[in-house]
């Protein structure tokens, strides 16, 4: 039985080496597939292989439906001086936009972006939403820097409708020049069964964590660059409940390096420092499997395919987003002077 087994072990063994070779040997390419020169795009939503969505600054959205192949641009009217950072699409018809800055608005549309109607309004001089993220077609979530020492958290139970405040069941998480960032739209994500996670810096950076859709929560230190007001965690994502990376750095020297990227494989308890980092400050982090990452910045674009072990240059051109289809493999950037691209892995 052993003289039998012992080859085919062999076999298994070479198979799984060959596999992790051929894996190790692909090659990242990015195209660009439209651009609109003067618009400063962070947010990025793929629904599918087909469908995709941009919010801008300007008031400018823009949307898919064929794959990227053709765009429709608009400027929200009413909304020409909004900078729409975070954007969240249910399909190729249904979307929601959020503003950053004051006034906050919350626009919905229902029908591909031709008409938008006001969900939300926050005239409060001080208030500033950095992201947003849903559980499901009714539950969401949408998360801001602090007022009056408390982070701004919006929570919606039926689509977008209606948003409730939050905003106290943060108390004591933050301290003094602590907030968030609306780099990328992508500081906030959320898992099943309640969970979701922020990611903090300025004064000092934490991972929190809510369980039950924001009523509690739980801060974890996290080690990444941190002090001043352009550092700390600027994108977070996970795998799973467990396995996460966050990304950032300094914004203001976007090609330091140093402790710009860590991982997590207890849901932000403990985090370890990659053997190569990012080649520096990236705004946004993306899953695309269990072993292959894609992180983006104004310096530049890298990858890992060893779970976020060693990241690779993939491009030196300036992306402030990235996000792969919910529902598909596409995967999309996003960033200054209205380019969309696409990743492509041959």
């Amino acid at each position: 039985m052993l003289n039998f087994l012992l080859p085919l072990l062999f076999v298994l063994q070479s198979f799984a080496v060959n596999t992790n070779a051929q894996h190790q040997t692909k090659t990242p390419e990015i195209t660009v597939l439209t651009q609109k020169e003067g618009v400063s795009i962070r947010g990025l939503s793929v629904v599918d292989n087909q469908t995709a969505w941009i919010s801008a600054s300007e008031g400018w959205t823009a949307v898919s439906s064929n794959g990227g192949k053709d765009w429709r641009w608009q400027q929200v009217p009413g909304h020409e001086e909004a900078d729409f950072r975070s954007i969240y699409a249910f399909s190729k018809d249904k979307a929601i936009i959020m503003s950053a800055g004051s006034p906050l608005v919350i626009l919905m549309t229902e029908d591909g972006g031709k008409t938008w109607q006001k969900k939300h309004q926050n005239t409060h001089p001080d208030i500033f939403l950095d992201g947003m993220d849903f559980w499901d077609e009714k539950h969401g979530m949408a998360y801001g820097d602090p007022i009056n020492g408390f982070m701004q958290i919006l929570s919606t139970k039926d689509g977008g409708e209606t948003w409730q405040d939050l905003s106290k069941n943060s108390k004591g998480l933050l301290q003094e020049g602590e907030a968030g960032f609306a780099a990328s739209g992508t500081g906030i994500r959320v898992l099943d069964n309640g969970v979701a996670f922020i990611g903090t810096g300025g004064s000092r950076s934490q991972l929190l964590m809510t369980t039950n859709y924001g009523k509690s929560w739980k801060a974890y230190p996290c080690p990444i660059i941190q002090g001043t007001s352009s550092t700390g965690i600027f994108s977070i994502d996970f795998h799973n409940k467990k396995q996460g990376v966050v990304v950032g750095g300094n914004y203001l020297n976007d090609r330091q390096t140093e402790n710009a990227v860590f991982l997590t494989d207890d849901g932000g308890r403990s985090w370890q420092k990659p053997e190569s980092g990012t080649l520096g400050y990236r705004s946004s982090v993306e899953y695309l499997d269990e072993k292959t990452l894609i992180a983006t910045g104004t310096s530049g674009v890298d990858w890992s395919v060893d779970g976020g072990l060693n990241w690779k240059s993939v491009s030196k051109e300036s992306f402030h987003v990235a996000r792969k289809a919910r529902k598909g493999t596409w995967v999309l950037l996003a960033g200054a002077d209205g380019r969309i691209a696409e990743l492509i892995i041959k």
